[in-house]
């Protein structure tokens, strides 16, 4: 059972990490990636996934942990390259499976489509992975604290 404090402060940096994606994003949109939507979208969520290890590690789960700092860092960015991907299905489902892009449709709509796409059903579905992915594997409750956790629960459920 995640702990409110715990998950509410994934969530502050979640959000953090999305203004910094979504200002990264439609920066490289916009110039430089023009005709790399996808493109400009991986680019701005990885710099993005590197702001929120610093916050996440520092702030978010704070009190969890287990490994060395390597080893850490080295789950967190798999875990995130695994959220990436799940995060690029739908834009790219979007653009070149749906077509909703020029000439298929018309710019504004491609806009939209790219926005609720990407930066809301492809960020949820990657923040979801990442939730799990960050309890399960990176910042894993230490064992004697899980297993207090665990015992709790199931003398709760026994009375």
């Amino acid at each position: 059972m995640p702990e409110p404090r715990e998950l509410l402060r994934f969530a502050v940096v979640g959000s953090a990490a999305y203004g910094v994606t979504l200002l990264g994003d439609y920066s490289l949109k916009f110039t430089v990636c023009r005709e790399k939507p996808v493109t400009a979208l991986a680019i701005a969520t990885i710099v993005a996934t590197a702001f929120a290890y610093l916050l996440s590690r520092r702030w978010s789960f704070a009190t969890r942990g287990g490994h060395g700092r390597v080893r850490e860092a080295t789950l967190f960015f798999a875990v995130n390259a695994g959220a990436v991907a799940v995060n690029l299905v739908p834009p790219l489902v979007s653009r070149y499976v749906l077509h909703l892009a020029v000439p298929y449709v018309g710019y504004p709509a491609q806009e939209v489509a790219d926005f609720v796409a990407g930066m809301l059903l492809g960020t949820f579905l990657g923040t979801a992975f990442r939730w799990w992915g960050y309890r399960r594997w990176v910042f894993p409750r230490p064992a004697g604290v899980a297993e207090a956790a665990d015992s709790r629960r199931a003398s709760a459920v026994v009375r």
